[in-house]
């Protein structure tokens, strides 16, 4: 049986603003990696600059009611969660290749489709559930846990948690305010969370850091506050294997910028990861 006309077009709509949001978040994380890997910039100052200039891009287009929001205890621990997971993928970039990070980032989709299954009641099925579970086989052969893991890969292991947890609670509070008002209101509580230790580290100014900088902040903002907006069109547990796509842009990035290829292994379960969340989306 064919879905409803209206569910497919808002799913087609979800697709394909998640698959720009998805391209754009992995080029800002590049933009980062260049600024901590060959330019000596503290992993703390690219997530603190990330928060301030998105919150300094969105002044222009808040809406009115967006003071309300920070009388919400929920908003202050959604921002905390991604204050923590910037901070934590952006230490993991500094040590390790772009496709790998997001590939041990990706614990984010499965976390958040058990904890919107748990907490929002939202309706859970077999077959999605074996293709979680099976995306998640892919990250574990990406990370390959054992004595040999990295602290690259643990940090980026640590990312993937506090996002699963954002992403739930964006699907949370998708209709608490407009995501303009939602996106800035994580932006500014992040800034000012991350402000001393990013005074602190402040990095010797040159035209590439600031160009890098600028760069990193704009795509990360655009590309979460896309994801809100697909996040209002679909439920959690169908938009959180979109995340997945960021697959292609990370990999695709890490060998233009970078010069670095998966080996044979993480080719697999790159295929693997790719492969469950695209199916997934699938899925009614």
């Amino acid at each position: 049986m064919g879905l409803p006309a209206c569910y497919a077009d808002l799913m087609q709509r979800a697709v394909l603003i998640m698959f720009i949001a998805m391209s754009l978040i992995p080029a800002g994380d590049s933009a980062g990696k260049v600024l901590t890997s060959q330019l000596g910039v503290a992993p703390v100052f690219v997530a603190w600059s990330r928060f301030a200039l998105g919150t300094v891009f969105l002044i222009p287009f808040i809406p009115p009611q967006t003071r309300a929001l920070f009388s919400n205890w929920r908003i202050w621990v959604r921002a905390l969660m991604l204050c923590c997971g910037i901070t934590s993928i952006q230490t993991a970039l500094q040590t390790e290749d772009v496709a790998n990070v997001f590939a041990a980032f990706f614990v984010g989709p499965l976390l958040s489709y058990v904890l919107a299954a748990i907490f929002l009641r939202e309706p859970i099925t077999l077959l999605r559930s074996t293709l979680i579970l099976l995306g998640f086989a892919g990250v574990l052969l990406v990370v390959r846990p054992g004595f040999g893991i990295t602290p690259g890969l643990m940090w980026a292991l640590a990312a993937g948690s506090f996002y699963g947890v954002f992403l739930t609670m964006s699907r949370w509070l998708s209709g608490l305010a407009p995501p303009l008002s939602l996106s800035f209101s994580q932006l500014i509580i992040s800034a000012g969370l991350l402000l001393p230790l990013g005074l602190l580290n402040l990095p010797e100014m040159s035209a590439p850091v600031a160009a890098l900088t600028a760069t990193s902040a704009l795509c990360s903002m655009l590309g979460n506050l896309l994801m809100l907006y697909a996040y209002r069109l679909a439920p959690a547990t169908k938009i959180a294997p979109m995340i997945y796509f960021q697959l292609l842009s990370a990999v695709g990035l890490g060998w233009l910028l970078f010069g670095a290829l998966p080996d044979l292994v993480t080719w697999v379960g790159l295929a693997v990861i790719l492969g469950a969340g695209i199916t997934s989306t699938r899925l009614r």
